[in-house]
């Protein structure tokens, strides 16, 4: 006996958002996260880099203009006091965390091409 079909609501459910972010030199977004994020690389091509972490996924496309980078930004959600210390132990100095008035704390990171990730969680 077949297995029954998927409900139509099941089938076409969202499974997760991935963020492009603009990139300048995919060589130095992926150092970047890499060494100072502690994101992996799952692929890379002449004009494109996937890199993950903990089940995040980040896209990058080879980009000339930076003022495109300079005004996009991702919001990541995570655990952003253990981000901090785990950034920071990567040599990345930032700001502590801020709990803000929507009620989240966020942890900001600017990568060398002006993207800007927001890291978030509810206080």
């Amino acid at each position: 006996m077949a297995a029954p079909a998927p409900s139509l609501a099941h089938a076409a459910a969202v499974r997760a958002t991935v963020p492009v972010l603009a990139s300048l030199d995919l060589k130095a977004s992926e150092a970047f996260y890499t060494a100072r994020l502690g994101f992996s690389t799952l692929a890379r091509h002449a004009d494109y880099l996937i890199v993950a972490r903990d089940g995040c996924e980040l896209h990058f496309w080879l980009c000339t203009e930076r003022h495109i980078a300079e005004n996009t930004s991702c919001y990541v959600r995570g655990d952003t006091r253990a981000l901090h210390a785990d950034f920071t132990a990567r040599g990345l100095t930032l700001q502590p965390p801020q709990e803000r008035a929507w009620g989240m704390r966020e942890l900001y990171v600017t990568d060398p091409h002006g993207n800007l990730l927001k890291f978030g969680e509810e206080t």
